[in-house]
């Protein structure tokens, strides 16, 4: 396995944080996670993929609830997910593609033309690896009515998507 941590320590962390000893940095897979704002009773850390100008942003963000710096087996699920992110991402459309046309997303006869399209409407991968091992990539920008407004989420269980859904404000 790659690197996880900085190379020094090998802890996965460095810059300690002011909060609780809580790590400003995270080195996952080559990927500089920063600390960012969250309220007192989560630690999140966020990073972006480098990307060519003119494609989408995608980014990984690790959340601890309650705030304190991530286990070893967290490091290493948000390790695979970085160093596997454009396949999962690929795996995450491709799920969508399928689960989506079920009737219970009541999808227009438009919205299910979508579908049958080589790319997808849909844009901006973020994923997010949560302490108690669970994941998901989100859409954060999409086409269809049932992404407003704040986008598509696939769940994953280990390597495979398991559940798609809509976010509204009630999620």
């Amino acid at each position: 396995m790659s690197e996880i941590g900085a190379p020094s320590s090998g802890s996965g962390v460095e810059d300690p944080g002011a909060d609780a000893g809580l790590p400003a940095t995270l080195h996952v897979a080559g990927l500089a996670l920063r600390r960012t704002e969250s309220p007192p009773s989560l630690a999140c850390w966020t990073g972006c993929f480098p990307r060519p100008a003119g494609t989408d942003p995608a980014g990984v963000s690790l959340v601890i609830e309650p705030a304190a710096p991530p286990e070893e087996s967290t490091l290493r699920l948000a390790h695979d997910v970085v160093s596997r992110f454009d396949v999962f991402v690929e795996q995450a459309l491709e799920y969508c593609r399928t689960r989506l046309r079920e009737r219970h997303f009541e999808l227009t006869a438009e919205e299910l033309s979508w579908l049958d399209l080589p790319e997808l409407p849909l844009a901006v991968p973020e994923a997010t690896v949560w302490a108690d091992q669970t994941w998901a990539v989100r859409f954060a920008e999409s086409r269809f009515r049932l992404a407003d407004p704040y986008g598509i989420l696939v769940t994953f269980d280990g390597a495979q998507p398991v559940d798609v859904q809509g976010l509204d404000d009630e999620q």
